[in-house]
């Protein structure tokens, strides 16, 4: 038994720039790819820290899930559907996982969707500050719970003493009546050094707990990207080799909370053909780090 990615679905157009739309794009995609129906989804999971308009209340996973379709008649005999925001920057998507893994385990849930993406409040058309580093993205992925070995191993954590690597903060002292519009996101100098460290412990103990011990020459890595070469210095630390860093080619720059989504939507079979796994590590803000091994299905 394990918990599997169904389908996964992505949204990068330039028409908008709301996070909940993204999101809710990209989980009609995902349902779509997967021919499930919105009903039969029972909880949505938003990873999304940075919203339209700098809105937190009602749930941004409430209106994601209203943009979806999911869930809005409840007809006689069909499960209702419930949603929440789980926040965690970067690894905020992994902890989803952990979430998720707990519903299907026990049968409290046929699919759980797990939703993310990012925005600069002001919602305008261009990167309005050149100090905001994340880009506009959403990303969807469809869980649910089969009968064969492969999916989601324990998701394993780390965090580094001393303050944040990364802040976002409204600044209400300074913005008066432009708080709808304005975040501040700052980034202590060596950030990514630190955030290297800490994603290497937490990939560490993943691959350490990893059952039967994992065979690094045939495990690919999934990783966030707060900057461009984040990703082949944290492999290079853990001996992977650079062929088997996979990016999003469908964004350029760092997407957050939608990275990890948005890089394994990428991916096609051809290119996984020659792993038996995948290694996912996210890193950020705390500076924390979270990591878990995605065991591939043999091929057919």
């Amino acid at each position: 038994m394990g918990i599997s990615i169904k389908s996964t679905g992505m949204s990068v157009a330039t028409a908008t720039t709301s996070a909940i739309e993204h999101s809710a794009r990209a989980a009609r995609g995902a349902m779509r790819s997967a021919g499930v129906e919105p009903e039969q989804v029972d909880v949505l999971i938003n990873t999304g820290v940075y919203r339209d308009s700098n809105l937190f209340e009602p749930a941004i996973a409430a209106l994601i899930q209203r943009e979806a379709g999911i869930g809005l008649e409840y007809p006689e005999g069909s499960n209702r559907s419930f949603s929440f925001d789980l926040m965690n920057g970067a690894c905020g998507v992994l902890n989803a996982v952990q979430v998720a893994t707990a519903l299907l385990e026990t049968d409290s849930a046929q699919y759980v969707l797990v939703v993310s993406g990012d925005t600069h409040p002001s919602l305008q058309r261009r990167r309005p500050a050149a100090d905001f580093p994340f880009v506009t993205a959403g990303a969807a992925m469809l869980l649910e719970k089969t009968d064969t070995p492969s999916g989601f191993g324990p998701v394993h954590v780390a965090e580094l003493d001393g303050t944040p690597a990364t802040r976002g903060f409204a600044n209400t002292a300074e913005m008066g009546v432009h708080g709808r519009s304005l975040v501040t996101v700052e980034r202590e100098d060596g950030f990514e050094e630190r955030l290297l460290e800490v994603a290497g412990v937490a990939a560490g103990k993943a691959i350490g707990a990893h059952e039967g011990g994992l065979d690094l020459s045939r495990a690919a890595l999934i990783s966030s990207r707060p900057t461009p070469g984040f990703p082949a210095a944290l492999a290079a630390r853990l001996g992977i080799a650079p062929e088997a860093v996979i990016g999003s080619g469908a964004v350029e720059g760092d997407a957050h909370t939608a990275a990890l989504t948005a890089a394994y939507h990428q991916v096609d079979e051809a290119i996984l053909a020659g792993y038996d796994t995948v290694l996912f590590v996210a890193a950020g803000a705390g500076p924390s780090a979270a990591a878990t091994v995605y065991r591939l299905a043999p091929a057919a």
